[in-house]
């Protein structure tokens, strides 16, 4: 019997290419935030150790999705799922829907295997931190938002703009 993989990853980046800094963003977007947790709702979600304990307590697990966190080391994760490489948590995912939600080393172990990305370009210069995965040619853009390339603005001031794009 062959399953088939639905796998997608989400992330937010700065316009110099990071995702985070400090174990934790380098902004806050509320509207970001809502986004992801639209798009996860209901889906698995996998994730590394350092994201997982990046989570404020109030949202670990991550409600209304079940968690899996990858982890090379013993691990208490009440709530969620604990695997100690990629295949296990293909295994655990199965042919169900899931998201790659962070970090960047779990990203770089499964870019290989996803078939859409959610990006949100935040319109920040951060400098230093955690870099966002690099998309090569096999990729397409699907859709922006908002539709003509340009930017939302944060209820906290931030520029930001979500794109969805698909392996070819």
């Amino acid at each position: 019997m062959t399953s088939r993989l639905h796998l997608a990853a989400i992330w937010a980046q700065s316009v110099d290419g990071v995702i985070g800094r400090d174990g934790g963003l380098p902004w806050s977007l509320p509207e970001d935030l809502a986004h992801f947790r639209a798009l996860t709702a209901g889906h698995v979600v996998v994730m590394g150790r350092a994201t997982w304990q990046s989570l404020p307590d109030a949202f670990r697990p991550l409600p209304g999705r079940e968690n899996v966190v990858l982890s090379r080391r013993d691990l208490s994760a009440p709530g969620a799922t604990v695997v100690h490489d990629v295949a296990e948590a293909l295994r655990v995912v199965g042919d169900r829907a899931a998201w790659v939600v962070g970090g960047a080393q779990v990203y770089a172990e499964t870019l290989d295997l996803v078939h859409r990305v959610e990006v949100t370009d935040v319109d920040v210069v951060v400098g230093t931190g955690v870099r966002a995965p690099r998309l090569d040619q096999g990729w397409r853009e699907l859709a922006v938002d908002p539709a003509d390339g340009g930017w939302h603005t944060s209820r906290t001031g931030l520029r930001y703009r979500f794109r969805s794009l698909e392996r070819v």
